[in-house]
């Protein structure tokens, strides 16, 4: 289905449904009363709603790239499948990242399922994480800074222009490291408050100390594609070459998301959203994508998720995109 035919009809199953307030007990229960598949709680603790919504900053409607297709038949897939387990070596697959105060999930979709790629491909020896700081600041053409952007722009990027190493925030990993500022989203603690930052400038320069040049540091990307939105597909290209990204329509129920495997049960449309998808599997007869979110690991199962795999849940199989490193 088109984006904005999906977008149309998820906000006109909106409108028909009494609104409930946003993260508050009466969504919780109506979720845990449903005998759904999953469970809910609470996820944001004295936060603005300001906030909460400036998470969701995937724009659903840019441009497409070219499809690869894999050949399925006499493929033997498994009834699951975890890429944390398959390459055990490349320690990105585990790692759970914190996008902080802005709406930079497409980018770190992007730079998560590249980081794992490039460790795959070089079966361990290059393993790096790819800066989202660089992407989100630097490609003009990828965003409108914390306000959103797009992943197949970030990949184009890749090839493009490559992108610099650089870890979490205050890591002092690698060129660039992400520079704004985990805030107290999810638990009660010593963070700042979260308010929206602004996007960070683009230095084109590594932190003081790191011992390769801005320019050196790149890594580049080979290839970049759309997977076609056929759950064989999609798990036959999570078999060969690793994490892929993935975008999907979120609605105000998926923030209380706790454990289980996700599906849209109530809540208004909120705005689109990117996640890296790393495995599939089945829990209690519900087959499900699984996936790691961007927003600590306080969020979901320790900022892992499940999300119902094969009727295109929310949109999650209709716009996955992924690419080649070229080292």
């Amino acid at each position: 289905m088109h984006w904005v035919n999906l977008l149309l009809s998820a906000l006109s199953v909106t409108w028909a449904k009494p609104r409930l307030p946003l993260l508050s007990v009466q969504m919780i229960d109506v979720v845990n009363e449903s005998n759904t598949t999953w469970k809910a709680g609470q996820n944001f603790h004295n936060v603005d709603m300001s906030f909460v919504k400036s998470l969701f900053g995937t724009l659903l409607n840019g441009p497409r790239l070219p499809e690869v297709m894999h050949s399925v038949e006499g493929l033997r897939l498994p009834s699951s499948f975890d890429s944390r387990e398959q390459w055990p070596n490349c320690p990105t697959i585990q790692q759970i990242r914190d996008q902080g105060r802005c709406g930079s999930c497409w980018a770190f979709g992007a730079v998560e399922a590249m980081s794992d790629r490039l460790c795959i491909q070089t079966e361990g020896n290059v393993s790096v994480e790819i800066s989202a700081e660089d992407l989100l600041s630097c490609c003009n053409e990828c965003s409108i800074g914390c306000l959103g952007g797009y992943p197949t722009a970030a990949w184009q990027y890749w090839i493009k222009t490559g992108l610099v190493t650089g870890g979490l925030y205050d890591s002092k990993v690698g060129c660039l490291p992400y520079t704004i500022a985990p805030c107290e989203s999810h638990v009660n603690g010593s963070r700042p408050p979260c308010t929206i930052d602004p996007i960070p400038k683009c230095t084109m320069q590594c932190i003081d100390g790191y011992p390769i040049p801005y320019q050196k540091d790149k890594h580049m990307g080979k290839q970049a594609y759309s997977v076609p939105s056929n759950p064989e597909q999609i798990m036959a290209e999570l078999y060969h070459n690793g994490p892929v990204e993935a975008a999907f329509v979120l609605f105000e129920d998926f923030l209380l998301y706790k454990s289980g495997v996700y599906q849209r049960i109530t809540g208004e449309f909120l705005g689109g959203h990117a996640i890296k998808i790393l495995g599939w599997g089945e829990e209690n007869g519900t087959p499900y994508w699984l996936a790691a979110n961007s927003w600590t690991t306080d969020w979901g199962e320790k900022g892992f998720f499940k999300i119902k795999r094969g009727k295109n849940e929310c949109g999650i199989e209709a716009f996955i995109v992924a690419g080649t490193p070229l080292n």
